[in-house]
């Protein structure tokens, strides 16, 4: 960091500003650091991507310089750049993210996917979306973007978080169709919902020691302890899921690797039908969806 300090100053270039941080963040073992120097100097000089490529010559100022230093110290400490910047891109927005809520992350668009491929027939139609533990709101924004017609409401225990997810429904124009409401997975929920979605905590209690730093001292331990065997949410919800789904409605599940065969045993055992997993970009069997065929409770 020293070598960091002493070479980042107000008259060196966008571009020598850009191996500096690299440089750093890559000798701190941190992941994509070329990602991070970018986002991290752009933010900080207050210019974009673009505006790096046409004009890498230019100083980057004092403020600018002495805001870099301050960023790069704190991803170099392992916060993650999200929660530096105050947000984080998903689906396509700019979502609002504060320590009471999970980090988006890109796997969960495997979610929006699922129900893009499930309800594809009644994309322009209006129905009911529910979205339990839905922390910062990333899933219902992401769904209602998709669902024009459709309402949808979001759950979560935490009134810290209820408060991000209602604030990023109104960033993403989407309050007049989105409502937030504090409760656990069994909150009284009013009435039946075309599609049910969760990305509840799934971590082992054991696992959650060795967690990277960037999740484990960031991310709320609420939204990350999945007990045990990282299964308690998904046993929790699926026996609340015959009162909530409606007769041909959906319901889909973040999982984490290696739990879509038991979350989809879960499924099935509550009388969902056509269950079967999604995978994310990196193969990994990242959501668990189903149809429920009989009749609810």
């Amino acid at each position: 960091m020293q070598t960091l300090i002493e070479g980042l100053t107000p008259d060196t270039s966008r571009r020598q500003a850009m191996r500096l941080l690299a440089e750093a963040f890559t000798r701190a073992g941190i992941d994509e650091a070329t990602i991070d120097a970018r986002l991290l100097l752009c933010a900080a000089a207050g210019f974009d991507h673009s505006a790096l490529i046409r004009d890498p010559d230019l100083p980057i100022e004092e403020e600018a310089a002495e805001l870099a230093l301050a960023m790069a110290k704190r991803r170099i400490a392992r916060e993650p750049v999200s929660r530096i910047l105050g947000e984080r891109s998903f689906w396509s927005f700019d979502l609002l993210v504060t320590p009471a809520v999970l980090d988006p992350r890109p796997d969960t668009e495997t979610v929006v996917d699922g129900a893009l491929e499930v309800l594809a027939e009644r994309q322009g139609e209006a129905f009911s979306i529910l979205d339990l533990g839905t922390g910062s709101g990333a899933l219902l924004c992401a769904l209602l973007d998709v669902f024009p017609q459709a309402q949808g409401l979001g759950v979560d225990i935490s009134k810290e978080a209820c408060a991000v997810a209602r604030e990023n429904l109104s960033r993403c124009e989407l309050a007049p169709r989105g409502q937030v409401r504090q409760g656990g997975w069994e909150a009284g929920l009013p009435g039946l919902y075309d599609l049910v979605v969760s990305n509840p905590p799934y971590i082992e209690t054991a696992a959650l020691a060795g967690l990277d730093p960037e999740v484990r001292l960031h991310d709320p331990m609420l939204a990350l302890d999945g007990g045990p065997d990282g299964l308690t949410a998904y046993r929790d919800i699926c026996a609340l899921l015959p009162a909530l789904v409606a007769p041909g409605g959906f319901a889909i599940f973040e999982v984490g690797q290696g739990q879509a065969e038991a979350v989809a045993a879960l499924l099935t055992t509550q009388g969902f039908a056509h269950v079967r997993a999604k995978r994310d970009l990196a193969g990994v069997e990242r959501a668990v969806m189903g149809q429920r065929v009989t009749a609810p409770l």
